[in-house]
């Protein structure tokens, strides 16, 4: 297998550089900027189906997605041929369109116990929205959060979160007042006896448990058995609200979200990436009750100007459409355990200490010895081999995050070949760093 070089990447150094001078740290997000796996971040030009391009002409296999909502694959003809339509006919209209109610119709009708939804237009400002609206219906002011799980940039929830924050080894972001600080408890994800304590002791208090049913951003950790159960029983003993953050697994693990797998019910639910299908869209979601909270119709405001815009709208309904076909998503989950079982083979046969998984067309891996079930467990993991097997699997034309505390994705475009094109570079770059 032939392997690229930096000398390969001139295009993408050159447009660093150039960056550099005029957005902070030459990025618009910190993981890009490759401080978790060195070098210099690679520029892309375009994509489509199961590959990224640079501008250097470099393809990849793409395992990262656009952080998930690739899940048809890139530049899908007919979710282009959707958008490019919509584009004609306005970008935005800050105004209603027919097409809101169509993706709300959808989301419903694949979420049970989810009357109604309010769409914005990234993740972050849904769990925003979504806590705001669990204050105001439980006239409280905390939120319990776990440690490790990365609900966006919420000043509330930067409080040792995971993702961007833990790469950089700063969970507690600078700028965010003591006061907001202190409204957020932390638990440990997975130790349901630690919430059931920290409950008996504030919960009088305590507006919502927010939490990644599958945690994404300490790299990928699944709830053990019973603990999202737990959370729901110990939210309605103490009145507190129960909050899926969907925002990565919404859509992208099965039809409507992990909720739908393991028949938990949370009081609210977030969603984004996937129902927006590339376009900056998302939502939160309940019962009538609680979300007739909101205003107009309720006391509790939110808004925004770029809400259920055409473009955003028609992308997710075509990607929806796509994912609600008989067999999408057995098809999607046979690849993703596919693709992690011959990792793990590889691993294996190199030497080298590899946990992995997958659920739906949603999968991890880490380099560690024991399984990870907590953000102690994966800070633990070897961060500096996953660096240098970043770098390895770069070089052999695959793209993966460019940090160990990322999950990462399939979508419908890769094939088998391109899923033995990643094992058999995983297959060399394993060996590269078994030392």
């Amino acid at each position: 297998m032939s392997t690229q070089t930096t000398e390969q990447r001139v295009q993408s150094a050159r447009l660093f550089e150039r960056a550099q001078k005029v957005l902070v740290g030459g990025v618009n997000s910190p993981v890009r900027a490759f401080k978790a796996v060195g070098g210099q971040p690679v520029f892309v030009d375009r994509a489509e189906g199961p590959y990224v391009h640079d501008v250097d002409g470099n393809r990849y296999v793409d395992l990262v997605g656009s952080w998930g909502p690739a899940i048809v694959g890139h530049a899908h003809p007919a979710v282009v041929e959707a958008v490019q339509q919509a584009a004609a006919r306005g970008l935005s209209f800050g105004a209603c369109c027919a097409a809101e109610a169509e993706l709300a119709e959808l989301i419903v009708d694949a979420v049970p116990g989810v009357d109604m939804v309010r769409l914005v237009s990234s993740g972050t400002e849904a769990t925003m929205s979504a806590l705001r609206l669990a204050r105001a219906c439980t006239g409280r002011d905390k939120v319990l959060k776990f440690l490790g799980c990365y609900h966006g940039h919420v000043d509330a929830l930067l409080v040792a979160a995971g993702s961007g924050a833990a790469t950089f080894g700063q969970p507690d972001s600078a700028g965010v007042p003591k006061v907001f600080a202190e409204s957020t408890v932390l638990a440990p994800y997975n130790d349901l006896s630690a919430v059931e304590d920290i409950m008996a002791s504030h919960g009088s208090s305590i507006a919502a448990i927010i939490v990644e049913p599958i945690a994404g951003n300490m790299g990928y950790v699944t709830p053990s058995d019973g603990f999202l159960e737990g959370l729901r029983r110990v939210c309605d003993k103490h009145g507190a609200f129960l909050i899926f953050d969907e925002v990565m697994t919404g859509f992208r693990v099965a039809w409507g979200g992990y909720r739908n797998l393991c028949n938990v019910q949370p009081d609210l639910t977030c969603w984004g990436k996937v129902i927006g299908g590339g376009m900056p869209v998302a939502a939160y979601g309940g019962s009538r009750e609680t979300m007739s909270q909101l205003s107009p119709l309720g006391p509790t405001y939110q808004a925004g100007t770029l809400s259920g815009n055409p473009v955003g709208m028609a992308s997710g309904l075509v990607t929806l459409g796509i994912c609600k076909s008989d067999g999408f998503y057995d098809a999607l989950g046979a690849k993703a355990a596919k693709l992690a079982g011959g990792l793990s083979t590889a691993a294996r046969e190199a030497g080298v200490p590899l946990r992995t998984g997958s659920t739906g067309g949603m999968f991890g891996m880490a380099f560690s010895e024991s399984p990870v079930r907590n953000f102690d467990d994966a800070q633990r993991c070897d961060h500096a081999r996953f660096a240098r097997f970043f770098t390895a699997m770069l070089n052999r034309g695959v793209w993966l995050p460019p940090s160990g505390y990322e999950a990462m994705f399939v979508s419908a475009a890769h094939n088998d070949e391109t899923l033995d094109h990643v094992v058999g570079a995983a297959c060399e770059s394993f060996r590269s760093v078994a030392s």
